[in-house]
């Protein structure tokens, strides 16, 4: 008897394995697929509905989707400072550490959100977690909008907007 319901239950999930597989997100013919360089980063806090530019009005970054489900995203302050020297004394860390956001994982799709599998983080922080995202691709806009949490720069409840033009 038990090895008559083991066969059925093997032959029950190689009959729907094709269904499953369906209903797991993937990458695959990910339209956001490719390199964009970063045009727009607003943050709204959600408690006073102000916006802001967290990184000034020219932030620079990149975000990019690759074919086997990896991804990265760079953000960086515009006019950051270069240090004096070679090596930046600890003041200078600190402005450079608070004036950029990089992570780098694995991605998956589900219909209008991707989630960030975060892999390594700049903050460690966000390092093994999931970070889900709405997007559309117009043409060769991204629009990207984080779901509401705490921002990693300010600890207050926030919405991010992000905009990027595909990199040719």
């Amino acid at each position: 008897m038990k090895r008559v319901s083991a066969a059925l239950g093997r032959a029950l999930l190689i009959w729907n394995l094709p269904t499953i597989a369906q209903q797991q997100p993937s990458c695959t013919g990910a339209q956001q697929a490719g390199t964009w360089t970063l045009q727009s980063w607003v943050a709204e806090d959600l408690e006073t509905g102000q916006k802001s530019n967290p990184f000034g009005e020219r932030p620079n970054g990149y975000i990019s989707y690759g074919p086997d489900c990896r991804m990265y995203a760079i953000l960086v302050k515009d006019n950051r400072k270069a240090p004096a020297a070679l090596v930046p004394t600890d003041a200078e860390k600190i402005d450079l550490y608070a004036g950029v956001i990089a992570y780098a994982g694995t991605y998956t799709l589900d219909g209008n959100k991707v989630s960030h599998h975060i892999d390594i983080s700049w903050n460690q922080v966000w390092t093994g977690t999931t970070q889900v995202r709405e997007f559309k691709v117009e043409g060769n806009t991204l629009y990207i909008r984080a779901a509401p949490a705490k921002s990693p720069l300010t600890g207050r409840r926030t919405v991010f907007s992000l905009v990027y033009n595909k990199v040719e």
